[in-house]
This record gives structure tokens, sequence and C-alpha cells, in this order.
């Protein structure tokens, strides 16, 4: 049975492991590693092997989940790169960290370029072969529910992609992506995504207490047409204009609502933020990235 090792045990982590619990994942074959006891506690309560050091952890794992702090990703990847398998599938889940920098702190006498050595250098340039798959997930994961886009390095082969959906699949849904800019797309759409829609959902609450609604009957309205329109997208062969027009009569409250959302350039504006959100988690990628 493969065996996964989580460095970090947040509520990703928990989540992570409490699907594959669910799924069926023996224990046994689980372990997480943090430096805080509390954290350690929630992972023991789930008969998993919680440690203290990352490097007890990962001496025979198959899969090990990088599951940090962006800024503190260094100092765990130097601290268990010795006790690292070389054949152990690398999968991380921390935001704005491309893969060259993984693969640089795992091996700082090797690089992990995608290309492929400059024709003029005679001797190609050292490559460590650690497979890695870099993955964003979002919130939802949570719940079960959430959906992750995955880019793979050119070492992990047809099986380790398949363990990586496997991990992927405990929180949800999950995509690949070929380019790992892709992966900037990806946080704009569904990383940051969540947020968007709380966002509309706290404007329709706040608009149906002013409307009259007692706020608790506007939240409860709110919250459940937005699940069952998620759910009617989500039919196969769904088009999200296609619905939107189908409840869109003429002369009616669906289109001087929508109206008014175009004389407000909704729209464009929606086009404009995922494509900031986009910039900028390309811009933390350099950041932490060095």
């Amino acid at each position: 049975m493969t065996t996964i090792s989580f460095i970090g045990a947040g509520n990703m982590a928990r989540a992570l492991i409490g699907g594959l619990l669910k799924a069926g994942h023996p224990p046994a074959t689980l372990r997480a590693a943090d430096p805080f006891p509390e954290a350690r506690d929630q992972i023991a309560a789930l008969g998993i092997e919680a440690s203290e050091h990352n490097a007890a952890i990962v001496g025979d794992a198959d899969v090990v989940v990088l599951a940090v702090k962006p800024q503190v990703l260094n100092s765990v990847l130097a601290d268990m790169a010795e006790a690292l398998p070389p054949n152990a599938l690398v999968l991380s889940i921390v935001a704005g960290i491309p893969l060259a920098t993984i693969t640089t702190a795992l091996n700082p006498n090797a690089s992990d370029q995608t290309q492929s050595a400059p024709e003029s250098t005679s001797e190609p340039a050292p490559v460590a072969k650690r497979p890695i798959v870099r993955c964003m997930p979002n919130t939802p994961a949570l719940l079960g529910l959430g959906i992750t886009g995955m880019y793979a390095n050119r070492h992990v082969n047809e099986q380790q992609k398949q363990l990586a959906q496997t991990v992927a699949s405990a929180a949800g849904e999950w995509v690949w992506v070929d380019d790992e800019d892709d992966i900037d797309a990806v946080t704009a759409v569904s990383g940051s995504g969540p947020a968007y829609f709380f966002y509309l959902m706290e404007a329709m609450i706040d608009a149906g207490a002013e409307l009259g609604l007692p706020r608790e009957l506007a939240a409860k309205l709110t919250v459940a047409t937005a699940t069952g329109a998620a759910a009617m997208a989500a039919q196969p062969g769904a088009d999200a204009a296609v619905l939107r027009q189908n409840v869109t009569s003429p002369g009616g409250t669906t289109e001087r609502a929508l109206a008014l959302f175009d004389d407000g350039q909704l729209n464009p504006k929606i086009r404009t933020a995922l494509a900031g959100a986009a910039k900028r988690s390309a811009e933390l990628a350099r950041e932490f990235g060095r």
C-alpha cells in the first residue's frame, strides 16, 4: 500500500488525510509532521502517526505532501532533503512556490530545467530527477468539494500521476495543466474563486436585508440559490450563458437586474480582477522563489 507523508498538518493537510481515510486508505500508511503540538494531537486523534521532525516520516514514503507556509518551505526542505527517498513523489500545495525552487532546495547541486541543455554545452547540466507535482487546491477542499489544478515536471511517470490524482481526489476534483505558468490562471479562477462568490453572496444578503427581509432569511435564500445554481451548472453539457438566458424573461425582473450589472460594467471588471489575481500569483512565485 502507498505510504503518504504530510509535511505540515494544518487545515488543508487534515482535509486531505480525512478524505484519504474516508476513501479507505489505511491509517498505518499515513503520517504527518508539524512543529505545533496541537496540530500533532489532531492528527494522532485520527490514528495517524504524528511527529515533530520532518525527516522522521519521509524515509520510506512513496508520496510526500508539502503543506506548509511559503516562508518556511526552504528550511523545511533542507531539513528533510537527505532523508527523502530518491524516487519519492513530492506533491506541493504550497502557494506561490515554483518547481525550480523546490528542486534546488532538495538538491542544491542540481537544476531542474524543463528545456533541454543548450546544444553548445559539451556536457548537459546536472539535473535532479526528482518527480514533483505542483498543486493549487481551494478551500472547499475542506468539505471534500474542492478542485485542484496540477502541473507535473517531466520526471513524474504515469503511475505517479495516478498517485497525485488519488491524493487530490481526497479533497474533491482535479485537473492537469500543461504549463506551469497556467497555475497562475488556476489560482485566479479557482484558488481565489471561492472569495469572489462569497463577495457576491455578501452583497445579495445585504441587499435582501435592505429590501426588508430578515437577515437570516436573506442569507438562507442566497446560499440555497447559490447551491442550486452551482448544481445546475455542474450538469453534463450545461452552459452558464444558456442557463442565464433561460432564467431571463424579456421585460422581467432578472433582465432588469442583469441590465444594471451591464451598466456597471460588471463583466469586464470581473475579467480585469481575475487578470490581476493571475498577475499577483506570478509575482508571488517570483518573490517566494528567490
